[in-house]
């Protein structure tokens, strides 16, 4: 089963997908993490994700496709969990074309729907509690870069909404919830 989860910076894409790995054996392939992977590898490459990521900046498509074309040729029997990408009409087209390639199709679409208020309470919250236990908090995560990320997300990542809608395969549900209780949902639309 391949899926993508939408949702703005924040909304729990990732503490979903890492219960999805666990429960059904899939793959999650987070472009923010394999971004901040290359970002600190030291190469040419990495040093250009760092210089676009530092500036609020999405990265080019060519990288982030190459990335999740790497990570495809792999082995994917319990299926991918795309988390961060599509992020723009072109790569929701780019990604329909790799799986293909890959003999794939993409099964569900699941938007973790948020109030952007709360949002940003949540991850400025999160940063400052990091800071305090003395662990790292990422360096975005304050309330100007949010706001940053946020209106990148609306402005390039919302027609994906409609997109997905249109074809039939977007659900969406409350990403504000317990974890639990958007887990649950999330297995609902899967188990569909």
């Amino acid at each position: 089963m391949n899926i993508i989860l939408l949702g703005p910076p924040g909304a729990g894409k990732g503490t979903q997908a890492a219960k999805l790995v666990d429960q059904r054996n899939m793959i999650q392939l987070s472009t923010g993490d394999m971004l901040r992977e290359a970002k600190s590898s030291g190469t040419e490459m990495g040093n250009k994700v760092a210089a676009i990521m530092d500036a609020g900046q999405l990265v080019t498509d060519e990288i982030v496709i190459g990335l999740i074309e790497e990570k495809l040729a792999g082995d994917h029997a319990g299926g991918f969990i795309f988390d961060g990408f599509p992020r723009t009409l072109p790569q929701a087209d780019a990604l329909a074309a790799l799986l293909a390639k890959h003999g794939a199709a993409l099964d569900a679409v699941v938007e973790l729907a948020v109030n952007d208020e709360v949002l940003v309470g949540r991850i400025v919250g999160r940063a400052e509690e990091a800071r305090a236990a003395g662990k790292t908090a990422r360096a975005d995560d304050n309330e100007e870069s949010l706001k940053v990320r946020l209106m990148e997300y609306y402005k390039k990542t919302s027609p994906l909404i409609g997109y997905y809608y249109a074809k039939g395969d977007l659900s969406s549900i409350d990403g504000l919830g317990e974890i639990d209780a958007v887990a649950s949902a999330i297995s609902g639309v899967l188990d569909k």
